[in-house]
């Protein structure tokens, strides 16, 4: 039971967690890229992706563990599929933002200046997996009301 409760626990603070950092990465994308600039960046990323990791691990276990409903209620819950669907697309908008602020951090610990000319691209994808997330909490909370089941 108590780990029932952690792991719902762990999921729905990296949720806050997530949408915060996501948020923040953004802002400090529009914001000026000098070397504070850019440690607001990566500071803002490194919060998002940790949170992804907790979210995305302790989704897993709870719908497929043996901890919540069980794997059958997930897999034939059409909220839940359209919650996997935005992650998708949150997942899939990540790719480019993460490859170069990996790239970024490898220059700056070079000493490099990299080239930022992508960041308001960056922000706009951050502002928009934001929605998403919210997208997914409703998805999420019509899924703890019984929505997405078929009615026979």
């Amino acid at each position: 039971m108590i780990i029932r409760w952690l792991l719902a626990a762990f999921h729905l603070l990296a949720l806050g967690v997530g949408l915060g950092a996501v948020w923040a990465r953004g802002r400090a994308l529009q914001g000026e890229l000098d070397a504070a600039g850019l440690r607001r960046v990566f500071y803002a990323d490194s919060w998002w992706g940790v949170a992804a990791f907790v979210w995305i691990g302790t989704g897993l276990v709870r719908a497929f563990g043996g901890f919540e409903k069980g794997s059958f209620y997930y897999l034939h819950n059409h909220a839940f599929w359209g919650k996997m669907g935005l992650l998708v697309v949150i997942l899939g908008l990540e790719l480019r933002p993460m490859v170069a602020l990996i790239r970024w951090r490898r220059l700056v610990a070079r000493g490099e200046i990299p080239d930022t000319r992508a960041a308001s691209r960056f922000a706009q994808i951050s502002f928009a997996q934001a929605a998403l997330v919210v997208l997914m909490v409703l998805a999420a909370t019509a899924m703890a009301r019984g929505y997405g089941v078929a009615r026979r």
